[in-house]
């Protein structure tokens, strides 16, 4: 049975956990960014439909009290970037 200690052990010369600590960090950075990356484009589609919106007040196929409404329903950017996901 092939058995090793760990001292033993070493990858490359680096111990397992400087290892360890370098592969979590590069998790939590890409957690971080994916994150980041997805709030960007909820808060960008938001601005997209509220430019819409202002469109079709503008076109009068859409009356203001009906726009003031679909945008109150969403909530502002600032909640967004707010919440927790």
């Amino acid at each position: 049975m092939l058995t090793l200690a760990a001292d033993e052990i070493e990858l490359l010369g680096i111990s397992i956990p400087i290892l360890a600590l370098c592969i979590g960090g590069v998790i939590a950075l890409v957690s971080m960014l994916t994150k980041s990356s997805r709030m960007k484009a909820q808060i960008n589609a938001r601005e997209e439909s509220r430019r819409e919106i202002a469109a079709y007040v503008a076109e009068g196929s859409m009356s203001a009290d009906d726009a003031a409404k679909l945008l109150a329903a969403g909530g502002t950017a600032d909640d967004l970037k707010n919440r927790r996901f």
